[in-house]
C-alpha cells in the first residue's frame, strides 16, 4: 500500500525518523513540483468523479480550447 502524507515542515523530521526505524517501511521524499502535480491530478480525478455522478456539469471542449 502506498500512502501520501502532508506533514508540516517542523514536524516532518521526527516522523521520518520513526518511519525509517521500521524495517518494512520505505520512505521517499517528493519534490515540491511532484507534490503539486500529484495534488492537481487528485483534484482533477475528484472533479471527474463528480461529473460522472451528475453532481457537476462538464464544460464544452470547444469552450475550453477557446480559453487557451
Amino acid at each position: 500500500m502506498k500512502v501520501l502524507l502532508d506533514i508540516p515542515d517542523n514536524k516532518a523530521q521526527s516522523l521520518m525518523d520513526v518511519l525509517n526505524s521500521i524495517s518494512f517501511i520505505r520512505t521517499k521524499k517528493l519534490t515540491d513540483g511532484k507534490a503539486q502535480l500529484l495534488e492537481e491530478i487528485r483534484e482533477a480525478v475528484q472533479e471527474m468523479k463528480l461529473i460522472k455522478a451528475g453532481k457537476k456539469k462538464a464544460r464544452n471542449a470547444d469552450d475550453f480550447l477557446n480559453e487557451l
